[in-house]
């Protein structure tokens, strides 16, 4: 039985669905942190695939080139800086009023007609730097304003607005799923880019303007009272940043990195110019300099003093600990998986199968999702699953691109009751449970299948 589990295809393949479904059990049934299932389960697989305990965490002397520490720190070390950094761009950004900014500037220009668009715009551009729950927090006031304004439901301006925060965290980076999935698949991120807007933008105008446009003229949803008051009352920037430099402090890092990319296709290597476009595009760098700007000019020079910013920094980076905690224990998770052989198992049984590598990771990702809410763990776990088999099949970076691009839309397919953002929703745009199942639910279905449905059609022509 053990030689059968260890050596062989068949037990390979059931001791990889074994660990699945016990992880899924630790995280949906008995609630378990995700990042302590994971590295739970992970060792646990280790020890029933064979592996040598040395091989696992070391020895008392040296643990660097265990599975454990090399499998935490191979992906941290990638990740850290860019999801911290990120994550800082986007708390001076709202902090500063820039958000108000960018999207008062979006009203106006597409009208009153079209603001559901434009409240979609304003949360596809703003939620490239932060974080989805932060941009609603942030944007919320403004969609009660407009749906006030414009005298028609709430739903119908909050659906694009959240449709369109919810493809930039799945598809882009900074945030944490696609830069984690890059890491381990080990895909540049300018392709990340690429790929995110070709598959993003499509699935955000099927399910941002089209569905949205569609579920909000039949959920008919006042405004509260207590909420525009809110907005009327409170706080309001005196001297607002211009548009101008809110667009270009968001559009930096993005710059930066595609050149990188491109310099690295289009220059000659070893040339100086080239060597200056791998510096300034490496994602670490190119948010540094975003940071680094965005302190400058949107802080200090409109009266933030030096502890102002390192308090607003120390806030806003508290919620990453436990993003990265759960990214690390992921790809550990992967490395166990690869260590084991199952990688070519599963390799092996999908070429047998004529199941579609691309097909396979999107299912496992929905099931991901489905069952434990996080779209980030989603796509952790399922890259690390999917990365032993991918590391054999000779993929370029575009397509590489498009699997990940594929896990992402997996990530966020059927969004319920066991997801946070349900619930933010539900709270913020004054939805019951049913009628947030209608609209946001279903949205974000409409969104993970429209994407997916660009990055299949993509990997079918490059």
């Amino acid at each position: 039985m053990i030689h059968w589990l260890q050596h062989t295809t068949g037990g390979l393949l059931t001791l990889a669905a074994v660990s699945i479904a016990v992880l899924l059990v630790l995280i949906v049934k008995l609630k378990v942190e995700p990042f302590i299932a994971l590295i739970v389960v992970g060792l646990l697989t280790a020890l029933a695939a064979g592996l040598p305990v040395g091989t696992i965490v070391g020895t008392a002397q040296k643990s660097s080139d265990s599975l454990l520490e090399k499998g935490f720190g191979g992906i941290l070390g990638h990740i850290t800086a860019i999801i911290g950094l990120g994550t800082l761009l986007g708390s001076i950004l709202e902090r500063s009023g820039g958000a108000k900014v960018l999207t008062g500037a979006l009203l106006r220009a597409f009208g009153e007609k079209r603001a559901p668009l434009a409240m979609g715009a304003a949360g596809f551009i703003f939620g490239i730097p932060v974080f989805f729950d932060i941009g609603i927090f942030v944007l919320a006031p403004l969609v009660y304003v407009a749906a006030k304004q414009g005298k028609r439901s709430l739903v119908l301006y909050a659906m694009p607005l959240i449709a369109g925060l919810s493809i930039t965290h799945a598809f882009l980076p900074p945030h944490p799923g696609p830069v984690a999935a890059a890491g381990l698949l080990h895909v540049e991120l300018g392709w990340i880019i690429l790929m995110g807007l070709a598959c993003g933008i499509p699935a955000f105008l099927v399910g941002g303007v089209l569905y949205a446009t569609w579920i909000g003229k039949r959920i008919d949803v006042g405004v509260p009272a207590e909420m525009i008051v809110a907005e009327d009352d409170g706080e309001r920037e005196e001297n607002p940043p211009s548009l101008g430099l809110v667009a270009a402090i968001i559009a930096v890092p993005l710059v930066l990195i595609l050149a990188g990319t491109f310099g690295s296709i289009w220059l000659s290597k070893g040339s100086a110019l080239a060597g200056a476009a791998a510096f300034i595009g490496t994602p670490a760098v190119a948010l540094t300099v975003a940071v680094l700007l965005a302190s400058w000019l949107l802080g200090l020079r409109r009266g933030f003093t030096g502890k102002d910013l390192n308090e607003l920094a120390a806030k806003s980076l508290r919620p990453v600990a436990m993003i990265l905690l759960v990214v690390g224990a992921g790809a550990f998770f992967g490395a166990v998986l690869s260590a084991t052989g199952i990688g070519k198992a599963v390799a092996d049984s999908l070429h047998d199968a004529g199941l579609p590598v691309l097909l396979a990771a999107y299912v496992i990702s929905c099931g991901m999702r489905i069952a434990q809410g996080s779209a980030t763990v989603a796509i952790v776990t399922t890259s690390g699953i999917v990365a032993p088999t991918v590391a054999q099949l000779g993929y370029s970076q575009a397509q590489l691109a498009l699997l990940v691009m594929a896990i992402s839309a997996g990530s966020i397919i059927a969004s319920h009751v066991n997801d946070g953002g349900f619930w933010i929703v539900s709270r913020y745009f004054n939805l019951t449970v049913p009628q947030t199942l209608r609209s946001w639910t279903v949205l974000e279905t409409v969104l993970s299948l429209s994407g997916f449905g660009v990055s299949a059609l993509l990997m079918a022509v490059v």
